[in-house]
């Protein structure tokens, strides 16, 4: 079973199971957060790949829940579907607690009583918060998340271990360190960037541009995520990253030179719930499941935008 599969990292590891000969059930909802026909082109592109079974509809409705898994017999769940997105989180704190954490506690309850062997769930580098060590390792303090987003990614872990705990199921968690590539939601900032600055438009630029992220390339997510489900024994939290980091005006720049446009920058206060770095510790999953990121951003942010720039004249 793979939630959120229609979605931009979902769409692609449905991709990479169907080429690996596995059969998958899909669950989506297609929520508004962004233009739902994005998710079905997103699928369109997958059925290129193979056929899969899709359903669309809300992990939090539990009669649904009950009709997949009383259809379908799986021997492992990737869990990838959120409400996703720090700032929306502080607009809507009840609809991400009631997604992210009932969602998921409604799914890990059908694993249980279902018996499926081996659990994936999407964590985010976000439960860091303002940690001031870096590189953030999983065994540094989370205790002290600025988001309701980042509250409840961090409530899943939690929630994860105690179902491992209790059932000893198989579960790992994956902090995700700013994803990007082909298919990226369109509000993540290499996207909107691209956009904007190909558009001729103003890019809003919070804070004076020296936050630095560290951004992980889509195929490294997918690698990283099978990795995972592959060696899913007990409970683990792996880092997922590239364990390196660019500041805000250097990525600007970077898509400037791969676009061969100069961007209209429009200055704006730095925003409640924001970073000011994230940068992944990678050692736990390198030498546990042997996780080895092989994109850097000038390569990346190059794929981006050919990509970027096909679909933007197809």
């Amino acid at each position: 079973m793979l939630t959120g599969g229609a979605g931009f990292i979902g769409s692609h590891y449905c991709e990479k199971l169907l080429q690996d000969g596995h059969e998958v059930v899909i669950l989506d909802n297609f929520n508004d957060y962004y233009d739902p026909k994005i998710k079905r082109r997103n699928l369109d592109e997958v059925r290129r790949v193979g056929e899969f079974t899709l359903i669309e509809g809300d992990l939090t409705d539990a009669e649904l829940l009950e009709t997949i898994f009383s259809r379908h017999r799986f021997d492992a769940m990737v869990h990838l579907a959120a409400r996703a997105g720090v700032r929306p989180s502080l607009k809507q704190p009840l609809l991400y607690e009631r997604v992210n954490v009932q969602g998921t506690i409604q799914l890990l309850d059908h694993a249980r009583m279902q018996g499926i062997e081996r659990i994936v769930i999407a964590s985010s580098s976000s439960v860091y918060g303002e940690n001031e060590k870096v590189p953030f390792s999983e065994a540094d303090p989370v205790d002290n998340p600025i988001s309701p987003y980042a509250a409840t990614k961090k409530a899943c872990e939690l929630i994860a271990f105690t179902y491992h705990h209790l059932y000893q199921m198989n579960i790992t968690c994956l902090r995700f360190f700013t994803v990007y590539g082909p298919r990226q939601r369109p509000d993540m900032a290499i996207h909107k960037f691209t956009r904007l600055i190909d558009a001729g438009e103003p890019i809003p630029v919070f804070g004076d541009g020296s936050s630095r992220r560290d951004y992980t390339y889509i195929s490294d997510i997918i690698d990283g995520v099978q990795k995972s489900l592959d060696h899913c024994r007990g409970y683990h939290i792996y880092n997922l990253g590239e364990s390196r980091t660019i500041t805000l005006s250097e990525l600007i720049a970077l898509i400037e030179e791969k676009l061969g446009k100069k961007a209209v920058i429009d200055r704006r206060p730095t925003q409640p719930g924001d970073v000011p770095i994230t940068y992944a510790d990678i050692s736990r999953a390198r030498e546990e499941i042997g996780y080895a990121p092989q994109v850097d951003m000038a390569e990346g942010i190059t794929e981006f935008v050919g990509w970027f720039k096909r679909v933007a004249t197809s």
